[in-house]
């Protein structure tokens, strides 16, 4: 059994190491892929990284600043974690608060436990998806969930605030009847599993720990995360890389507006 109260604290702790940089003139170096790194991300690793391999030594971790594991290796696991330290580093060196700690555990290649803490707003979301899903924020604890009726008019469509893509310019001139909902990093998962939104389509390059414990906490909430296809999205592929994808209140709702078929139309030009 997994301590969700102790993994909510390690993502706080995390998070409180995070503002502490946030709070200085850090300076910012670039990765092999020239995606930014600052102090914040280094520390905040270390402190889950080491607590998890201390609490669950049986489940391997997977970290975006940790070195990369051979598919060798990753291949016989059915449980591990995937975390991201510091997700939306871009929003971190923008200063605009939109940055996140992002922790998962995958079973036999699917998210099923969540967590994202938003440092800046003191907000932690979780879900486990046998579960539900649920917001802290105060000391207060209140459940989520998807939309449960979208729109069938305006549809709300969360975009990405630092990744701009051409594909989801041209699916949206398609859909003359949205709103645009702008959010950074894994928030936009959030805003889903918050009904805030009803969909949340990635045509742009993520990785899997940029993803997974989002899908976890959308899934909890009652929505769904497919590809192109359709089909659920998968974790522990030979490349870590994801392809494009779709999250929303529900498959019904994609399928019924159209808005599946017009993604893979867009996607397959």
């Amino acid at each position: 059994m997994i301590n969700l109260d102790l993994l909510e604290g390690v993502a706080r702790r995390a998070g409180k190491a995070i503002l502490e940089i946030y709070a200085t003139d850090f300076t910012v170096q670039r990765k092999a892929d020239a995606s930014p790194l600052t102090l914040a991300d280094t520390r905040s690793n270390g402190i889950i990284t080491d607590w998890l391999r201390s609490a669950y030594p049986a489940i391997p971790v997977v970290s975006e600043e940790g070195k990369e594991i051979p598919y060798e290796t990753r291949r016989r696991w059915d449980r591990f974690w995937l975390v991201d330290p510091l997700d939306g580093t871009k929003e971190f060196v923008k200063r605009n608060g939109e940055f996140t700690v992002n922790i998962a555990l995958i079973e036999e290649e699917t998210p099923v436990l969540g967590v994202i803490y938003i440092p800046v707003q003191d907000r932690l979301v979780m879900g486990d998806v046998r579960e539900g899903c649920w917001e802290v924020t105060g000391g207060e604890r209140r459940p989520l969930h998807v939309a449960e009726n979208p729109p069938e008019g305006t549809v709300r469509i969360v975009r990405s605030r630092s990744h701009p893509s051409p594909g989801l310019e041209r699916m949206l001139s398609l859909m003359p009847n949205h709103q645009i909902v702008n959010r950074g990093s894994s928030i936009k998962f959030c805003s889903v599993a918050r009904g805030e939104a009803d969909f949340y389509p990635r045509f742009g390059p993520t990785w899997e720990w940029d993803t997974a414990a989002g899908q976890a906490i959308v899934t909890a909430a009652g929505g769904v995360m497919v590809d192109m296809a359709g089909k659920p999205f998968t974790y522990n592929k030979k490349k870590l890389l994801n392809g494009p994808f779709l999250v929303s209140s529900s498959m019904q709702f994609l399928v019924k507006s159209g808005i599946l078929e017009t993604a893979a139309r867009v996607w397959g030009k």
